[in-house]
C-alpha cells in the first residue's frame, strides 16, 4: 500500500542525516566511509585510494548527487551548503590526476559530481575534457586497476560504459550538453577506440559485439562476457547510439542497431518479454542466472533501447525499438522483486544492484510515458525500502545480505550505489513524484540524461 508522500520524505531525511554524520575529517579534508560497523562500533578504515575517496560510488563524490536532488525540493541548509563546496573542493583537486575514465571515481566521475553541484559550471567541464583529451590512448583510456599480471597485459583498457571507452564517450556528449564544444572531441575519441574492439558474430548473421577487457589485453582469452548495462553490450549499445547521432554517423547507428539485434539473440524472449543474462556463459559460480538491477539486469538494458530510439533506430530485430524497452519492464514487474525468494535473490536496496536502481529506471519510464503500471510497480518498490529500513533514533540505514558471508547480514553502506545517500535521494524523488505527478522535475545525470530529457 502506497505510503503519503510525507512518510518518503521523512525517511530520506533520516537517512540523509546518518550520511551527514558519517562524514569524516582528516589533514586530506573531508572524506566518507564506505560502511559503517554498527554492530561493533569499530572505527572505519580510511580510504587511502584518491579515486575511491572522492569516487561517485560509494565515495565523498556522491553526496552531490543527493544534493542535486534536494536541491528540486527544500534546497540546501547552509550547512548542506558547506558540504557542498567541500566536495567540490576535494574533486577539483583530485580531476588534475584523475587515473581513469570511470564513472565510479574516475574523469568522468569528476565532471558528473561537479555539474551535479553547479550545471553552470563550465570551467569544471573545460577541466574534465582537458584531462579525458590528455588521458586518451588509441585503444582507450587506461584501466590502472587492470595491472594483476597474472590477469591482464600491459596496457589493459576497458571498453564499456561504466569504466571504460563507452564510458568516455558519455562524459564527451555530457560537456558539450553543458555548453563545451570541445567534448565532441572527446565523444569522436571514445567512439574510435570502441569501434577498435568491434567483433563480428554469427548470431545473429551480422551481429556484432564488443568485449569488456579486449582478448588482446586478457591473459585467459575464454570467452566471457557480463552483456547488460554496466559492463558489456547493452551500455555499449546505447553509448553508440547517443554518439552516432550526436556525431551524425550513420554507420555508427548501424553498428549500434547490429548490436541490439545481438542483444535480442541472447535475451529470453517468452511470455513477451526481455531478459539478457548477467554472465555468458553462465556457470553455478556465478549465482542466479539473470538479475533485475541497473548494472546487470533488465531495468538497465532497457536504457539502451531508449538511446537507439532517440537516435531515430525504429526498429530491432523486426520489432519496435521500444517495444523491446518495454518487454523488458514488463519481465522486471514479473520477477518476484522486491520479495527476497530465496538466498542470493533480491538481497539488496541500492542503486547499483538493487531496488533504488531499479525504481529510478522505472521513473524515468514512467516520467517518459505516463504508463501508470511502472509508477505502481515504483511504489511496491519504495515501500518494501520503507520496511528494511534500519531506524536509530532519528536516523536510518539498510542493511543488505550477503548469503555467502558469515555473519550474512552486510553493515550498512554510506554512499550513492550502495548506500543510504542513494537510497535517500531515491526516497526524495518518489515523495516529489508523489506529490506533483509527471510535472515533478527530474535530475539527469551523466550515466541517463536520454531516459529523462
Amino acid at each position: 500500500m502506497a505510503h503519503d508522500p510525507q512518510v518518503y520524505d521523512d525517511l530520506a531525511e533520516a537517512a540523509w542525516r546518518w550520511v551527514r554524520l558519517q562524514v569524516l575529517r582528516d589533514d586530506r579534508g573531508p572524506w566518507l566511509p564506505p560502511h559503517v560497523d554498527v554492530d561493533t562500533g569499530a572505527q572505519p578504515v580510511v580510504q587511502a585510494d584518491d579515486d575511491e575517496r572522492v569516487g561517485a560510488y560509494d565515495g565523498l563524490g556522491g553526496l552531490a548527487h543527493v544534493l542535486a536532488e534536494l536541491r528540486l525540493g527544500r534546497g540546501w541548509s547552509d550547512e548542506e551548503a558547506v558540504l557542498a563546496a567541500e566536495v567540490g573542493d576535494a574533486v577539483r583537486a583530485h580531476l588534475p590526476a584523475a587515473r581513469d575514465v570511470s564513472v565510479f571515481g574516475g574523469t568522468a566521475s569528476d565532471l558528473d559530481v561537479l555539474l551535479a553541484l553547479d550545471p553552470g559550471d563550465r570551467d569544471a567541464a573545460r577541466a574534465a575534457v582537458d584531462r579525458l583529451l590528455a588521458t586518451w590512448t588509441e585503444d582507450g583510456w587506461p584501466a590502472p586497476w587492470a595491472s594483476d599480471p597474472e590477469r591482464f597485459r600491459p596496457g589493459a583498457v576497458v571498453v564499456d560504459a561504466s569504466l571504460g571507452s563507452a564510458c568516455g564517450v558519455l562524459a564527451g556528449l555530457w560537456a558539450v550538453r553543458h555548453g563545451v564544444p570541445e567534448g565532441r572531441e572527446v565523444v569522436e575519441r571514445g567512439q574510435a577506440s570502441v569501434l577498435r574492439f568491434t567483433t563480428g558474430t554469427d548470431e545473429p548473421p551480422g551481429g556484432v559485439e564488443w568485449p569488456f577487457v579486449p582478448d588482446a589485453f586478457r591473459v585467459d582469452p575464454t570467452p566471457f562476457a557480463m552483456p547488460n548495462w554496466s559492463h558489456g553490450q547493452a551500455g555499449v549499445v546505447g553509448v553508440l547510439a547517443l554518439a552516432g547521432q550526436a556525431l551524425g554517423r550513420d554507420d555508427v547507428l548501424d553498428l549500434a542497431g547490429r548490436g541490439a539485434e545481438r542483444l535480442v539473440a541472447l535475451a529470453d524472449t517468452s511470455d513477451d518479454g526481455f531478459v539478457v543474462p548477467r554472465v555468458v556463459p553462465w556457470a553455478p559460480r556465478h549465482g542466479d542466472p539473470v538479475t533485475w538491477n541497473w548494472c546487470h539486469g533488465a531495468p538497465g538494458t532497457s536504457r539502451a533501447f531508449v538511446a537507439l530510439a532517440r537516435a531515430g533506430v525504429e526498429e530491432v530485430a523486426g520489432c519496435p525499438t521500444l517495444e523491446w524497452h518495454d518487454r523488458a519492464l514488463r519481465s522486471t514487474l514479473a520477477s518476484g522483486i522486491p520479495q527476497r525468494l530465496h538466498p542470493g535473490f533480491w538481497d539488496n536496496d541500492g542503486r547499483c544492484c538493487g531496488t533504488a536502481g531499479t525504481a529510478d529506471i522505472l521513473l524515468d519510464a514512467w516520467r517518459r510515458t505516463g504508463r501508470q503500471e511502472w509508477l505502481d510497480f515504483v511504489v511496491v518498490l519504495a515501500d518494501a525500502l520503507v520496511e528494511h529500513a534500519v531506524r536509530d533514533g532519528d536516523d536510518a540505514y539498510w542493511r543488505f545480505v550477503e548469503h555467502r558471508a558469515e555473519p550474512p547480514l552486510l553493515p550498512p553502506g554510506v554512499g550513492w550505489m550502495q548506500g543510504a545517500a542513494g537510497i535517500a535521494a531515491l526516497l526524495l524523488r518518489v515523495a516529489r513524484v508523489r506529490r506533483d505527478g509527471r510535472e515533478a522535475p527530474a535530475v539527469a545525470r551523466l550515466d541517463s540524461w536520454w531516459c529523462v530529457e
